[in-house]
C-alpha cells in the first residue's frame, strides 16, 4: 500500500487488514511500526522493494495530491504522479503483483459532467495530466490493473485537512467561508471509497472504474449538506463564483461528476450518497475533534 499515512491509505489499510496481511509503505514518516520506507520516484528502490516483499495486490494511492503545488512545481508533480507511477507499475508487473491505481475525476475537462469511464479525457491543469499519463501507463505496462476514478475524497485524518473537515472547522469556530457555487464534483468519503477498493481486491476485474459516490452536487451544496448533517450554522456560508474565488491558482473542471453505473453493475458495489456517507462520518468522529 503506497500513500499510506494519508487520508486514504489510512482506511484501506484498516479495511484490509481484517482478512489480509497488509504491507503498508512511507517515505518519511509513518504511523505503522511494520511500515517499509520506499521511494516511488526511485526505480532501483522500488523494485527491490517488491522483489522483496512480493506483494499478490499493490494499492498505489501515493500521488501529489495538491492541485495548485502541481501547477507552481511540475518537476515534483511529474516525478510523484508519472515517474513514481511507472515505477510501482514495472515492480508490479515483473513481479506479477496485481496493480489498483487511484486516479481523480480530474483527467476531464469538467464541460460535461457524470463522465462515464468511456467519456473522453482532456485534464485541464497540471495535475489532471500528470494522473492521466499514470493511468496511460498502468494500461500498458499491467494487464492485471484497475484504474480507479475518484472525487473529493474526504473524511478524519489526525492531521491532514480536507474540504469537509476545514468546513466543519470553521463553521464551529464561527467564521464566515466563502465556497464556490459552480464547481462540481462527486464528493467521495473515505471510509466507502477504502471499503470499495476491498471489494475490487477481491475480484478478477480489470480495467477503469469511477469509484466515488456518483451524486453531483456544487462544492456550495456540498458544505451546505456539511453544515446541516453537524448541525452547524448555514448562513456562515457564502457562495461565490470560480471568476472570484482568487486564492486557486490552477484551473479547476466546472464539472467533472463521476457517474458510477459500471462499478454497480460489473462489481455490485452501491456507494454511499452524500447524505448517508456524512451522516456515517458523524458518527465515527474521533474524541477531541470538536
Amino acid at each position: 500500500m503506497t500513500g499510506a499515512s494519508g487520508l486514504l491509505g489510512r482506511k484501506v489499510i484498516h479495511s484490509l487488514s481484517e482478512k489480509h496481511l497488509v504491507y503498508p509503505t512511507h517515505n518519511l514518516t509513518t504511523a505503522y511500526s511494520n511500515s517499509i520506507q520506499i521511494d516511488i520516484t526511485n526505480r532501483d528502490h522500488v523494485q527491490a522493494v517488491l522483489k522483496e516483499v512480493k506483494p499478490e495486490v499493490v494499492v498505489h494511492a501515493a500521488a501529489e495530491t495538491n492541485v495548485d503545488r502541481c501547477e507552481t512545481s511540475k518537476d515534483l508533480a511529474w516525478a510523484v504522479n508519472v515517474e513514481g507511477t511507472k515505477n510501482i507499475a514495472e515492480s508490479c508487473s515483473s513481479i506479477g503483483a496485481r496493480l489498483v491505481y487511484i486516479s481523480t475525476d480530474y483527467v476531464f475537462n469538467g464541460e460535461k459532467g457524470l463522465y462515464t469511464e468511456d467519456d473522453a479525457v482532456n485534464p485541464v491543469n497540471y495535475y489532471g495530466l500528470t494522473k492521466l499519463k499514470g493511468e496511460e501507463i498502468v494500461r500498458n505496462l499491467c494487464e492485471d490493473s484497475v484504474i480507479a476514478r475518484t472525487s473529493v475524497v474526504y473524511g478524519w485524518h489526525p492531521k491532514k485537512t480536507n474540504f469537509a473537515t476545514w468546513v466543519i472547522n470553521s463553521l464551529r469556530q464561527g467564521k464566515q467561508i466563502s465556497v464556490v457555487e459552480d464547481h462540481h464534483n462527486s464528493p467521495t468519503l473515505a471510509d466507502d471509497l477504502a471499503g470499495i477498493i476491498t471489494k475490487i481486491i477481491g475480484t478478477d476485474v480489470c480495467g477503469t472504474y469511477h469509484a466515488a459516490s456518483g451524486e453531483r452536487v456544487s462544492r456550495f451544496e456540498f458544505a451546505l449538506k456539511i453544515a446541516d448533517v453537524f448541525e452547524l450554522e448555514r448562513t456562515l456560508l457564502k457562495a461565490v463564483k470560480i471568476v472570484e474565488f482568487h486564492t486557486w491558482i490552477a484551473r479547476r473542471p466546472k464539472d467533472s461528476s463521476l457517474c458510477v453505473e459500471k462499478i454497480r453493475k460489473d462489481i455490485g458495489i452501491q456507494p454511499l450518497d452524500l447524505a448517508e456517507a456524512l451522516r456515517r462520518m458523524k458518527e465515527n468522529e474521533p474524541a477531541g475533534m470538536d
